[in-house]
């Protein structure tokens, strides 16, 4: 198991986030067709990636600091001032199956938990992505139940599973 480690987006890592909106496959379930590759420099431009309302950060293998994919967050609310975030990662296929996702995500609900006052934090996936569920779980998330029809991929509706893990929640062991 490699050490991980999460840190801000870099400008040789939009080649990656270019990848992932151009090669049909790479992302896996949740590729929605062909994006604008150049996407990624405006946002890089804009703001790094380090936004008040949604950002993401590169997970890091040790011990050549290679970069496996990144981690995502963006704002959301249910009601009142205080909102949720809603997290995702996405790996390269490589560095899948060798346990950097649980902990990349929870590494990420202890940084969200410890940089904002959010209660929730919330993760979707797909029914058939057992890997993820899993991965959730062991980042200490609690399946919440399914979502009906709300993702739009292959030509039909699906529907997804929706995970949280509270402030409350126990943080699971690194």
């Amino acid at each position: 198991m490699s050490a991980i480690r999460l840190r801000p987006v870099t400008e040789s890592d939009l080649a990656m986030f270019h990848r992932f909106a151009t090669e049909p496959g790479l992302i896996g379930l949740d590729w929605s067709g062909y994006r604008d590759p150049h996407a990624a420099d405006r946002r890089f431009a804009l703001d790094g990636y380090l936004g008040p309302g949604s950002g993401r950060l590169m997970v890091e293998a040790d011990p050549d600091g290679v970069a496996a994919g990144f981690v995502s967050y963006v704002a959301g609310k249910y009601s009142g001032p205080i909102g949720y975030w809603e997290i995702g990662i996405a790996l390269l296929p490589q560095w899948r199956g060798r346990g950097l996702g649980w902990r990349a995500q929870a590494m990420l609900c202890d940084h969200l938990f410890a940089h904002s006052p959010v209660q929730r934090i919330q993760a979707g996936t797909h029914p058939e992505n057992i890997a993820e569920q899993k991965s959730l779980e062991k980042a200490g998330f609690t399946l919440d139940g399914i979502v009906r029809a709300c993702e739009f991929r292959a030509g039909r509706w699906h529907d997804g599973y929706l995970y949280s893990r509270l402030r409350t929640d126990p943080a699971p062991p690194l």
